[in-house]
């Protein structure tokens, strides 16, 4: 493959913002979708974050698909939902990108593990990203299933060898970390703005 499994998400990430400054839905979403194969290639150790991240993607993506025009700007799907007093429930899309965002922290942490701490194992820098980003929000259920399934994290050797395609894969990677935590952080900026960032999971 051309460059990395990385290159399509960073091309991708030139297109999030609007020229105002915004945050718009389909670019945004598109980079999320196009980091799922790179999670593929952890096997069962990520298979649950791959759920997550893909039903909330396609929560998001329903909605945006209902009126492109009115759901263009990520958060107006999330301000409609907080005149109606939906935030807060399960299924809204508020929840949707809570729960996509603190996915996608986890993963920049996983990546930026591998690239800092060279000496340290697969399921080492899982751990340590999860203790780091979702542990504090996930209940005693999700929080043991995802340490259960992190032991199965594949050698990390196959696995840079696996993603680093004919690119520099490090270089990537940090690039993939600096270039869209920003876009997090203002995502959970949003949230917090309208009381939405602290929701647990049961």
């Amino acid at each position: 493959m051309e460059g990395t499994v990385f290159t399509p998400s960073l091309e991708g990430m030139k297109h999030v913002k609007s020229e105002q400054g915004e945050i718009l839905t389909k670019p945004f979403l598109d980079v999320c979708k196009l980091i799922l194969p790179v999670i593929d290639k952890f096997g069962a150790a990520l298979s649950l974050v791959k759920s997550d991240i893909g039903g909330n993607i396609t929560r998001l993506e329903n909605k945006y698909s209902s009126d492109p025009t009115k759901y263009n700007h990520l958060y107006t799907m999330v301000q409609e939902e907080i005149q109606a007093k939906t935030a807060k429930g399960s299924s809204s899309c508020t929840n949707g990108l809570l729960w996509l965002t603190r996915a996608m922290d986890f993963l920049v942490e996983l990546f930026r593990n591998l690239v800092s701490h060279q000496d340290w194992t697969m399921s080492q820098a899982c751990t340590d990203s999860y203790g780091k980003t979702l542990k504090k929000f996930h209940g005693w259920l999700a929080s043991s299933s995802f340490t259960v399934a992190m032991k199965l994290a594949p050698d990390r050797k196959k696995f840079m060898e696996v993603i680093a395609g004919s690119g520099d894969v490090a270089a990537d990677m940090e690039k993939f970390c600096s270039t869209f935590s920003p876009f997090l952080e203002e995502n959970h900026k949003f949230l917090a703005s309208v009381g939405m960032d602290d929701l647990k999971a049961s």
